[in-house]
């Protein structure tokens, strides 16, 4: 078949825990070394995905869904140590695929790669941008001591972390 493919990242997974899992296998596209670099202004490129990330993941907390779309849409140079020169509107709550997408399925607490540069990393949850499509006042996250999404209802509190960029 021909035609253009998004590539699909390698878990992290290592460890072989059955026959034909994840760990043996080990399929998907290498991750880059480094895999994300320490832009100096705030800010983390991840080289795999080309997403930028807030270098410091505890800047916003105890946000519901609603403040959580208003905090990263109104996110700026100058606010919660950015120096990038981005301005209101470029930074975003990232879709749940983008959160997903730093996790390391080989690490837990946090479930992040070795070496990564983020700062303030909790392992709770982190809200995506992402709505249940059958019950729309419950929003995707993910909960980074193991790395695993959850259904949450959007007035419930948990900590945002913006990125900007991307296809």
């Amino acid at each position: 078949m021909k035609g253009k493919y998004a590539p699909v990242p390698k878990t992290g997974q290592t460890a072989s825990y059955g026959a034909g899992d994840d760990g043996a296998w080990q399929k998907g596209v290498a991750w880059p070394t480094p895999r994300f670099t320490d832009n100096g202004n705030g800010t983390v490129t991840d080289n795999l995905t080309g997403l930028i990330w807030m270098k410091s993941a505890n800047s916003f907390v105890n946000r519901t869904w609603d403040q959580a779309l208003s905090d990263a849409n109104g996110l700026k140079s100058g606010d919660a140590g950015l120096t990038d020169g981005s301005k209101a509107g470029d930074w975003r709550l990232p879709h749940i695929r983008e959160v997903e997408s730093v996790v390391d399925c080989g690490t837990y607490n946090p479930a992040l790669p070795a070496g990564h540069p983020f700062t303030g990393v909790q392992t709770t949850y982190y809200w995506s941008s992402t709505t249940r499509v059958d019950v729309t006042d419950y929003a995707w996250s993910v909960h980074f001591n193991s790395g695993t999404n959850y259904i949450m209802p959007k007035s419930s509190s948990f900590r945002v972390w913006c990125v900007r960029g991307g296809p």
